[in-house]
């Protein structure tokens, strides 16, 4: 018996594998493993039917809300745990990883100073860019995934977006796709 609903919906699923787990690494506060745990748990809520795709959105939108909850709740757990058992767990670094092939130190140094930046910003700021710029949804559609009004996600939108031109002028380009 197929645990997936269609061989559809598994094909979606493999086909947003990396762009699920780069947006579980920005729900985790870029702590690869706590990323990992997640994407994880949420194949397995997925696998076992926990968490279904009922289609009132794009399935890229629901996953990437399940995603975004699951992380959520895994960071409350944490947190408890540090809070009440006083654990204190070392932050892992992402890999270093080596310049891309062909690309420039400068315009390596950039995308470092811009993700860095990114990280800075407040939490919902940085959920609503990640998701416009870097997954290419619609400031509606990312509402949706960060559970957020429209009016919400198009301010925090506009405040991030403010913020990152600020410190890089106008390096930072809009995308192209409705908003």
């Amino acid at each position: 018996m197929d645990p997936f609903e269609s061989e559809a919906q598994l094909a979606q699923l493999g086909a947003l594998h990396k762009e699920s787990f780069s947006w579980a690494l920005t729900c985790c506060g870029g702590n690869w493993s706590d990323a990992q745990d997640v994407l994880q748990t949420v194949y397995l809520h997925i696998l076992e039917k926990r968490a279904r795709f009922g289609g009132q959105s794009e399935f890229k939108t629901w996953l990437f809300s399940v995603i975004r909850n699951c992380a959520a709740k895994e960071m409350r757990r944490q947190m408890i745990r540090r809070v009440f058992l006083l654990r204190h767990e070392d932050e892992q670094a992402p890999p270093s990883g080596g310049m891309v092939p062909g690309a420039s130190l400068e315009m390596a140094e950039f995308q470092n100073a811009f993700e860095q930046a990114l990280n800075k910003l407040p939490r919902r700021q940085r959920e609503v860019l990640h998701l416009v710029f870097y997954e290419g949804l619609t400031i509606r559609a990312a509402a949706q995934v960060m559970g957020v009004s429209l009016g919400a996600a198009r301010q925090h939108y506009e405040r991030g977006k403010s913020k990152l031109r600020e410190q890089f002028g106008s390096q930072v380009e809009e995308p192209e796709h409705e908003q």
